[in-house]
């Protein structure tokens, strides 16, 4: 049967007729991408661009049909046409259909362009093959538009439309930009007007796992038939109305996926149950079900809904996609890498399948094997920013941090709003020193996102070492305020209020960074110091030993544990302590240093004389060291040799009372009075400037009884 439907020429003058389907023979991807190239223009104005299709000729005067919300607004458009050539789209023949994302408009050229052949879209059913042409906008990516053809499937065509008209979904990749653009069947016939895609701003983020990114395939156009049954309200000829249907599957499952783009997960889960009862081979209901219950936090049930989907439809590439997703939080990652393999085998230009391999591969600790899906997520979507982030995260653990930069600086180009490369982007800056770098990335993600926790608590530590020790301490407090469970934001703020000297307080976090995590050595280790500080040895004591038994290899809090065992006269256990964090870190110049200590307090001035070699050699500007160095020397009888570690000592610390006082007094004994007794008053100054009174007066006796 032939449907014609004629218009009254006087106003648009647009005719279309729909084709009699058995007499059409379908067409390879190739044919039909030549039809569609030939027939797709781009829309540009200077606010954006989008895409139209021709859909008549009548003499040189082209009408063009697109997406309403294209050219919405009055405007100078241009239409572009596939031999590149510009003519303007004549605003004033412009008509809106009301209540329908549709408007067509008119260029003249005495150009020769194909115009569309008309599909019936009554007659697509689900599973269909389907293609979409159109422009993507410019991005960091790709900076001009480029015709972009995409072959998908039918995913549902509904008997009752959604807000707008829209009542056709299919799982195509579109992007933004493509509005407009002909929605096609496997003959060539344009069967519908593409209008919204599954694009970034609809993307869903897995909280788990915000480096994963899952893309539900709900394009959605209008039908071509509701344009041609809305043509008499445009008074453009009469044409026959559809009649009343009981609704279909593809009804609730359009209903599913709109409540779900609205966040109503549980009103999706209704909606695609009705579709699920009505056709149970449904396996795109399944699938998006299944999305709907991971958003809701059923996870085993989404597991169920895409395994029931795979099992009605073992080629279908999203559902093994998101099946990997499930199975990666599950920590599943070789069950998820299979998944992915399915989907990326089914589809090899699945850009958010190689990401996630990638990060499949990430978490088997097979670095170079995800860097390599990330190139391959990147080669086949330049725009994809994740990508971009994870390639980031992976050099970065490999130590090319500048690569890591690199790369996030190209999330940011592509997604201005991209607050975790933001904040990634600030650890880097922060590792490299870049203190101030590293501020501004961190404000910039909690601007984007104020509940950011780990910015904050970045921020906090940049300024930490930067000195702005209340600065810091704010920032974490803004960081637990975000996350009341960020035990690193206690333990670093128990570190600040410990440099400013309020211990209690500090003791609180510490308490508060262990009651979170039981395991965490490094609060252990910080809340020994605050006891230590406080005077209570006993306690740090303890609190030492447990950050060992939570991590052997804390070096710190071996070195600290030797500190009070040293205090406490337990000379032996303090050189065992400090052997051992020179054990696990080699180039611990403190530890060398107070090792020679506890040696030079036995006596082992030998052994002690080698400790400060080391810990010179490690840090050749440490006053301690040289002065501790000047002591064995002096004991040993080199005066000449300690007087040239004093001489050091004072250089790398121009207010070290007690350098000046034993220089003085190796000066006296060599002979050098004057020169020893001005070192001994240096020191008696320095002592009374600090508060030292009982050095103070020590200093002017040993000044008096070399005077006599």
């Amino acid at each position: 049967m032939k449907f014609n439907y004629l218009l009254t020429p006087a106003l648009i003058g647009v005719s279309v007729a729909i084709v009699q389907p058995q007499m059409a023979v379908a067409l390879s991807s190739t044919e039909v991408s030549k039809i569609a190239k030939a027939m797709t223009v781009l829309i540009e104005n200077p606010n954006g661009s989008g895409s139209g299709v021709i859909i008549r000729r009548e003499g040189e005067t082209y009408t063009v049909l697109t997406a309403k919300h294209v050219i919405e607004n009055p405007d100078k458009y241009a239409v572009v046409t596939p031999d590149d050539r510009r003519y303007e789209l004549k605003y004033n023949t412009v008509k809106k259909l009301s209540g329908i994302d549709l408007a067509i408009g008119q260029f003249t050229s005495n150009k020769t362009y194909p115009v569309a052949k008309i599909g019936n879209s009554d007659d697509i059913s689900e599973g269909a093959t389907s293609y979409v042409a159109g422009f993507p906008q410019p991005s960091a990516a790709i900076s001009i538009s480029i015709y972009n053809f995409i072959e998908g499937r039918i995913t549902a065509n509904a008997s009752k439309a959604l807000r707008d008209g829209y009542a056709l979904v299919y799982n195509n990749d579109t992007l933004p930009g493509m509005s407009g653009g002909p929605v096609l069947n496997d003959k060539g016939e344009l069967v519908g007007i593409h209008g919204r895609g599954d694009t970034a701003e609809n993307y869903q983020i897995s909280d788990k796992n915000p480096d994963v990114i899952i893309k539900t395939g709900f394009n959605l156009g209008i039908p071509i038939n509701t344009f041609l049954r809305t043509l008499p309200k445009t008074e453009m000829g009469a044409v026959s109305q559809p009649q009343p249907t009981t609704p279909k599957a593809d009804d609730f499952y359009i209903q599913g996926g709109d409540k779900y783009k609205k966040g109503d997960y549980k009103g999706a889960i209704e909606a695609y149950d009705q579709a699920i009862r009505i056709n149970p081979k449904y396996s795109y209901a399944y699938n998006d079900r299944g999305n709907a219950r991971y958003y809701l936090g059923d996870k085993q049930g989404a597991l169920k809904d895409y395994n029931q989907a795979l099992k009605i439809n073992p080629e279908y590439a999203f559902a093994y996609y998101n099946r990997g997703n499930i199975l990666y939080d599950f920590d599943d990652k070789r069950g998820a890498l299979a998944d992915y393999n399915q989907a990326l085998k089914l589809n090899p230009n699945y850009s958010s399948a190689y990401n996630n391999r990638g990060n499949s591969h990430y978490a088997l600790g097979d670095k170079q094997r995800a860097l390599a899906d990330y190139n391959l997520a990147i080669k086949t979507d330049p725009g994809n920013s994740e990508a971009y982030y994870n390639r980031g995260n992976t050099r970065a653990s490999l130590g090319d941090k500048q690569g890591a930069i690199t790369d996030y600086n190209q999330a940011i180009k592509i997604n201005p709003n991209y607050v975790f490369a933001y904040n990634n982007r600030g650890n880097i800056r922060y590792d490299l020193g870049d203190y101030q770098g590293a501020i501004a990335d961190y404000s910039q993600a909690v601007k984007i996102n104020p509940n950011h926790s780990s910015a904050y608590n970045g921020r906090g530590n940049a300024r930490y070492y930067l000195g702005d020790k209340q600065g810091a301490t704010a920032d974490y407090t803004l960081a637990l305020k975000a996350n009341p469970n960020n035990a690193e934001a206690y333990y670093n703020r128990g570190n600040a209020r410990s440099d400013l000297k309020d211990s209690s307080a500090a003791i609180a976090d510490y308490n508060q960074a262990i009651k979170l995590n039981p395991n965490y050595s490094a609060a252990y280790n910080g809340r020994g110091n605050a006891f230590y500080y406080l005077g209570e040895k006993q306690k740090a004591l303890t609190d030492y030993s447990q950050a060992i038994k939570s991590d052997t290899n804390n070096s710190e809090a071996y070195y600290n544990r030797g500190n009070v065992y040293f205090d406490l006269g337990n000379k032996k256990g303090a050189i065992a302590d400090y052997t051992q964090a020179i054990k696990i870190n080699p180039n611990y110049a403190y530890a060398y240093n107070n090792r020679g200590n506890a040696k030079y307090d036995v006596n082992d001035l030998q052994g002690a004389l080698a400790d400060y070699n080391q810990a010179l050699k490690l840090l050749p500007n440490y006053a301690y060291a040289y002065y501790n160095r000047a002591n064995v020397y002096k004991n040993l009888g080199d005066l000449e040799g300690a007087i040239a570690d004093y001489n050091q000592a004072i250089i790398n610390n121009s207010n070290y009372a007690q350098a000046y006082q034993n220089r003085g007094l190796a000066r006296y004994d060599l002979g050098e009075q004057q020169g020893g007794i001005t070192d001994l008053e240096m020191a008696a100054n320095l002592y009374k400037e600090q508060g030292n009174a009982a050095a103070y007066q020590q200093t002017i006796e040993a000044i008096r009884k070399r005077q006599r």
